[in-house]
């Protein structure tokens, strides 16, 4: 499901504008490794258009050159494993177990709903023993929201997981098993302020239901794919765009993803980032040509590169900023 973003919002433009182009490369510290679209759910927000029917999956071979390239680049000192639903790839148990015994940090975008999921129960434990961090969607501390954006009986489940995971020592802090949760709005707006939203997650997620956790993080909603559609269904897409737009920080242009992280493709092809994989477009070479897994052995050369950049880009920019760490400003 390909949505297109209405023409006239020119990223490049804008930075130009603001004294902050050209956009280049830092050396690389994270590689995130998209395993395919695969998932338990289909959510209203996402930007891989994800779900349960989809059947784009990492192979052997490409999980094996990922271990390769981390064997072959110390300076990838975090990776950051992501989909679909990642725990669903046959590859999964893999790559976490290979990036650890390499003494990389390992961190794992994990929906909640998925230790529910058939022959899931071993993840609890699996995420423990390996000291992976968990980075879990939460869209809301309340039942309605979290249902809207992501399915009936999503709230409940959610909410045993974390109890599940915080029994096992996750997000208690002294323990060092990280437990984050992420907020996306449900609408097309921006999301608050990430230190008070992450008060009130505390405060109602500890009262109702005994929960803690590490950090909240806060991440716009990108207008690609299945929220694109939904903008589209709605007469919204220029709108949004246009608050995007209107709320450029250049404060958050520093602290970018992109200028640190590449991202993997379940085929194995190089993007700049998540969102610009799913725009499908790829990191390219002298002659145009698309960069995979097998073309590069030395991430250290992707210093000082030009960034791929497109109007989707300012979903990264507005207000405090958004990335898969969360607020950047």
């Amino acid at each position: 499901m390909r949505s297109e973003i209405p023409d006239g919002f020119d990223f490049d433009a804008e930075l130009e504008r603001r004294g902050l182009a050209p956009l280049v490369r830092r050396e690389p510290t994270t590689l995130q490794v998209n395993v395919g679209k695969l998932c338990n759910q289909a959510c209203h927000h996402c930007h891989v258009d994800a779900g349960p029917k989809r059947t784009e999956r990492m192979a052997r071979p490409v999980a094996e050159r990922v271990v390769e390239v981390l064997q072959l680049n110390p300076s990838l000192g975090t990776v950051d494993i992501t989909g679909g639903a990642p725990e669903l790839n046959e590859n999964f148990r893999f790559l976490v177990e290979s990036a650890r015994s390499l003494g990389r940090r390992v961190i794992v975008r994990c929906n909640l709903t998925v230790l529910f999921a058939e022959g899931m129960g071993h993840l609890p434990a699996f995420y423990r023993d390996n000291r992976v961090e968990l980075v879990c969607s939460m869209p809301c501390y309340g039942r309605d929201n979290v249902e809207r954006q992501r399915g009936a009986g999503v709230f409940d489940k959610s909410i045993k997981a974390l109890r599940i995971l915080n029994e096992l020592g996750y997000g208690r802090g002294d323990s060092g098993l990280r437990l984050d949760l992420v907020y996306n709005p449900v609408g097309a707006f921006l999301p608050p302020s990430q230190p008070h939203l992450e008060a009130e997650y505390r405060e109602e997620l500890g009262r109702s239901f005994g929960i803690v956790f590490d950090h909240l993080l806060t991440i716009s909603n990108m207008p690609l794919n299945r929220f694109a559609h939904q903008l589209e269904l709605a007469g919204k897409g220029s709108e949004y765009m246009s608050l995007l737009v209107n709320h450029f920080n250049p404060a958050t242009v520093e602290g970018l993803m992109c200028r640190d992280l590449v991202s993997v493709g379940y085929e194995g092809t190089l993007y700049d980032c998540d969102f610009n994989q799913m725009a499908s477009m790829p990191i390219r070479d002298e002659a145009g040509r698309p960069l995979t897994m097998w073309d590069v052995d030395d991430f250290r050369g992707f210093a000082g590169r030009p960034i791929a950049t497109a109007p989707h880009c300012f979903g990264c920019t507005a207000g405090a900023g958004s990335s898969c760490g969360g607020a950047l400003a």
